[in-house]
């Protein structure tokens, strides 16, 4: 009987190409503004820099799904998620995760969802309703939920394992980004 492994084939570039690409992006973009890149590309100017950012993440997003998708075309099928209620689920889990990631980003606005905050943009004050008074980090539970519903989709054991790598990679960066805005929302309220 083969073991889950063997549903992973090691040996395809598209595999280690959606890795690097699930390893790099989070990073990213917190590194280009922690060394100020953008902000003096953009003449100093902090809307200018969040609208670079923001073009740039998104486009490193779409680069990564699409070396997702490709990494699941060239991997085997496990026979266990061929079965209507994985179907279901994934289903299921597509439309709750991007209705976590599309409310998110209605609420945010694009300084608020592409690290404005980085660039001194803040909002009046800390979004807490819908989506975020269901989950803190809707925008990354959303992203998990997506990646994981594409891998039931494709009955992908490769794709269970890369959205695991996802969601610790996200798990990574709120160590860094919850504790920043926290400081930032604080320290706003201190001056008002």
């Amino acid at each position: 009987m083969p073991g889950l492994l063997d549903y992973v084939d090691f040996s395809q570039q598209s595999l280690w190409l959606a890795v690097a690409h699930i390893l790099f992006n989070p990073s990213f973009g917190t590194q280009l503004q922690e060394q100020k890149v953008l902000t003096k590309l953009a003449g100093g100017n902090p809307y200018r820099g969040t609208y670079g950012l923001a073009i740039t993440i998104f486009t490193l997003g779409i680069t990564r799904d699409y070396l997702y998708h490709q990494a699941l075309a060239d991997q085997p099928t496990h026979p266990f998620f061929d079965q209507d209620m994985v179907k279901i689920t994934a289903a299921l889990l597509f439309i709750t995760g991007n209705t976590l990631v599309l409310t998110s980003m209605w609420a945010l606005g694009v300084t608020g969802t592409y690290l404005g905050d980085y660039f001194g943009i803040l909002m009046k004050e800390r979004v807490t309703g819908f989506p975020f008074n269901v989950c803190d980090n809707p925008m990354y539970i959303g992203s998990t939920c997506v990646f994981l519903a594409t891998a039931l989709w494709y009955q992908s054991v490769t794709g269970v394992l890369l959205t695991a790598l996802v969601y610790v990679v996200y798990k990574i960066a709120l160590t860094y980004e919850e504790p920043f805005t926290a400081m930032i929302y604080a320290n706003k309220d201190k001056k008002n």
